[in-house]
């Protein structure tokens, strides 16, 4: 087995051709400036590993892993047009580069050449990976509408916010390690223990990231610190506050809620340092973390094989950034 960090760069070096064609500048410069902002590949690579972990690498891979990273970036952007997010990795975001109507089309032709790169797989698995990359597309779809649905409730449960980062989040990490393992030949029951290491993993993932949203160094972030707070985002972290929170602290917390004080976002945070929100949801991260390791922990190859998938693991959950 590789490590991520090697078949990151072997990937990314394949994944730096040109996906797009040439005219109109206007619509595709806007997903070369965008794919330029690199990112952590993490998605794509998954799925390689996932191969590997049961055998060498089929070509096929290679396009399902761009398809993935292709289809993620696709939400990424309309992510931040629906977010109103400034900063993207740091840099400005392509609807704010380019404008909101040019960042819809930039996306929705980014899905195009996602599904161009998944029609480019051949072989007797291609049914079975087309419809699962087809039903995560759709959950992916699915959480996002539930994410903003959720800004506009007054309360949302654990529960409701859970299923909704398991449709967001979780079934990507999932399914592109099991698309792998399917391509490695792996059995089901090996396909489905590594799916369900993927999906914990997201969800341990999406709580460091909600905690780093609320505690980052926003030089290292590389997005607005602070921004789920401003949007006023269920996030792991504010349904624990409004649960745990009592008198003073709970009436500001539903203040702040309801208004824009410049002071926000540091308010917001000392109410969540006062509760205990920070200790919790590190707590909660290292739940889910350690419930992924027991899945992987299943797979029936040899221990030593999983070895760079637990190193990715322990990174995800322990990034800064």
């Amino acid at each position: 087995m590789q490590s991520f960090e090697s078949l990151s760069q072997q990937f990314a070096e394949r994944f730096s051709v040109d996906h797009f064609p040439a005219t109109p500048p206007t619509l595709y410069d806007p997903n070369r400036y965008f794919l330029q902002l690199g990112g952590k590949r993490v998605r794509p690579v998954l799925c390689l590993m996932g191969n590997e972990l049961f055998d060498d690498i089929n070509p096929d891979s290679w396009e399902v892993a761009t398809a993935i990273e292709l289809f993620h970036n696709f939400t990424l952007i309309h992510d931040d047009i629906m977010d109103a997010a400034p900063l993207r990795r740091g840099m400005p975001t392509v609807h704010e580069k380019f404008g909101a109507s040019t960042a819809l089309l930039a996306g929705d032709v980014m899905l195009v050449a996602a599904y161009e790169s998944l029609n480019r797989t051949s072989g007797r698995y291609v049914h079975f990976v087309n419809n699962l990359f087809n039903k995560t597309a759709r959950e992916v779809c699915e959480g996002q509408q539930l994410d903003m649905d959720f800004e506009k409730q007054s309360s949302v449960s654990f529960e409701a916010y859970l299923q909704m980062i398991n449709l967001k989040t979780s079934v990507l990490l999932a399914a592109s390690l099991r698309m792998g393992a399917l391509l490695g030949g792996a059995g089901e029951r090996n396909q489905n223990l590594l799916y369900e290491f993927g999906r914990k993993l997201g969800l341990a993932f999406q709580v460091q990231d909600d905690y780093l949203d609320a505690f980052g160094d926003p030089e290292k972030f590389g997005k607005q610190v602070g921004g789920d707070i401003k949007a006023n985002k269920k996030t792991f972290l504010l349904i624990h506050a409004l649960e745990a929170a009592t008198g003073g602290a709970a009436s500001e917390l539903r203040q702040l809620l309801d208004n824009d004080a410049p002071d926000k976002v540091a308010r917001v945070t000392d109410i969540y340092r006062a509760c205990g929100v920070d200790a919790w949801a590190r707590e909660l991260k290292e739940t889910y973390y350690n419930q992924a390791l027991g899945h992987l922990d299943d797979v029936a190859v040899l221990s030593a094989r999983k070895a760079p998938l637990k190193e990715l693991a322990a990174f995800l959950v322990q990034r800064d950034y």
